[in-house]
């Protein structure tokens, strides 16, 4: 991603965070971490309480890979070192809810296919990906989960609306997190196609 969808993301996430704020349970409950992946994988912002989020401008190369095993192996690593598990002596995190944007497909095929499986061993409430334009690969998203989301274009209008979504997908989950298995998500704006 590059040009105005990347400022449209960084956009996105700065309106998300903004309307999380404006929900008291949320202020809370929600932690965000921030991961990118294009020709190595990085934790832009690493698990912090929703109140004390200070958002960096993503910034992507020119061109290149698109290393989406390696984002999900810091993932796992993250998951692991971050999330506190229910122990008999401790009451750990609420569930984990994980959104996974792309808008192409993995380059590093064999990392990727080796991660899938250990992403889903780590019990997130939900994880949804997002098949962010005309070039972005749904197999893959949909070998991570069946709530996958597209966006046919990548403009500003698009991504707000997604992340809105987004933002009222956390704020649901926040609330309900620990009532139920899994976390349900509200119905997504017109700009957002469910992958069915």
């Amino acid at each position: 991603m590059r040009g105005e969808p990347i400022q449209a993301v960084n956009v996105g996430l700065q309106t998300m965070v903004s309307g999380l704020r404006q929900d008291p349970y949320a202020l809370e409950s929600v932690h965000l971490c921030v991961i990118t992946f294009d020709i190595e994988a990085r934790e832009v912002l690493p698990l912090t309480p929703l109140e004390s989020v200070q958002l960096p401008e993503i910034v992507v190369p020119q061109s290149g890979a698109t290393m989406l095993g390696a984002g999900l192996e810091l993932l796992i690593e993250r998951v692991d070192r971050d999330v506190i598990r229910n122990t008999s002596d401790r009451k750990g995190d609420w569930r984990p809810l994980l959104f996974i944007m792309t808008d192409g497909s993995p380059s590093d095929l064999a990392a990727f296919a080796a991660a899938v499986p250990e992403v889903l061993r780590r019990g997130f409430g939900n994880i949804i990906g997002c098949a962010a334009g005309p070039k972005a690969k749904m197999e893959y998203l949909q070998q991570l989960t069946s709530n996958v989301v597209s966006l046919d274009t990548t403009d500003s209008n698009t991504f707000s609306s997604f992340f809105r979504w987004v933002s009222a997908s956390v704020a649901s989950g926040s609330s309900s997190a620990g009532v139920s298995q899994s976390v349900s998500l509200p119905p997504p704006p017109p700009e957002v196609q469910v992958v069915v």
